[in-house]
């Protein structure tokens, strides 16, 4: 299960996930970034209660992130070392800006 919660200030969208991103959860993450993407500069993605991330949920951050790299920015805040861990081993530390 997954819970996505939205706080949009302006061009600012904070997007805390809270659960598990998976091949069964990741389509409804994508699909609330598409809605909300469209004039936002900066996407803030909150994961201080993200359990796990699948292949699935990681093909959908990278979406997000090519998406921002054309109209602004994209950070991950608050990853935990679950998640970090699998950050880490897939090289999407590289390729994310993580605080």
């Amino acid at each position: 299960m997954l819970t996505i919660t939205e706080n949009r200030r302006e061009t600012e969208l904070t997007v805390a996930l809270a659960g598990r991103l998976d091949t069964t959860t990741s389509p409804e993450l994508e699909q609330k970034l598409r809605e909300n993407l469209p004039g936002v500069t900066e996407l803030v993605l909150d994961l201080a209660e993200l359990e796990y991330i699948s292949s699935a949920g990681l093909r959908v951050l990278l979406g997000a992130q090519k998406i921002m790299m054309k109209q602004g920015s994209m950070k991950l805040t608050h990853v935990n070392e679950t998640v970090m861990e699998i950050f880490e081993v897939t090289g999407f530390v590289d390729i994310l800006t993580i605080e």
